[in-house]
């Protein structure tokens, strides 16, 4: 297991996502926050590979065999809307919760997810392999996203992708569709109910 506490991690993870939040990271305008995540990963000794904006890297122990288990998230996100009433590039905290634009979808289920796979890297004698990818352009379904990585992986017998779905196990969507139309309401994700 890892050298740091829980606790220990949870904090980086959280000054992580602050420093996520801070740096724009557009869909297919990653880059910044890449260098973020191989800081991440530099800092916790975890040798990674990186393509275009997607960076993974691999359990301590990764053994032929062994089952594969893949931690994914992404941090690109949409540009903000005009009905956006916060800084989006400033991490705002209030009544305990964590404010800014990629806080939820999905920087906090990325930051989760790496601090986990830190948590477990070293482990020795896991019944399981552990893949951690922090992909790019999943906003956009772009080219350079999770699916460019794919042929550098292991088979993946599960994963766990890191989305804002309230711990409601979700049906997996995928494709985009541009409108050039004007549309009136409140803006929201395609993840929650249309109000």
């Amino acid at each position: 297991m890892s050298l740091k506490t829980i606790h220990t991690l949870t904090e980086e993870a959280i000054s992580l996502l602050k420093s996520l939040i801070a740096t724009p990271s557009f869909s297919s305008e990653e880059e910044n926050t890449a260098k973020l995540i191989e800081a991440w990963f530099d800092n916790n000794n975890i040798p990674f590979k990186r393509e275009n904006n997607n960076i993974w890297a691999f359990n301590k122990h990764f053994a032929e065999g062994k089952p594969t288990l893949l931690l994914n998230s992404h941090h690109d996100t949409v540009k903000p809307n005009q009905a956006y009433t916060l800084d989006p590039f400033e991490a705002i905290e209030k009544e305990g919760k964590l404010f800014g634009l990629g806080s939820n979808d999905a920087g906090g289920c990325l930051v989760s997810l790496m601090a986990a796979f830190t948590y477990f890297y070293e482990a020795e004698n896991l019944p399981y392999n552990i893949v951690m990818v922090a992909s790019a352009e999943e906003e956009s379904s772009g080219p350079n996203g999770l699916n460019s990585v794919l042929k550098h992986l292991p088979e993946l017998d599960c994963a766990i992708v890191g989305e804002p779905t309230e711990m409601q196990l979700a049906i997996a969507e995928k494709g985009l569709l541009v409108l050039d139309v004007t549309v009136t309401g409140t803006p929201g994700h395609a993840a929650h109910p249309n109000n």
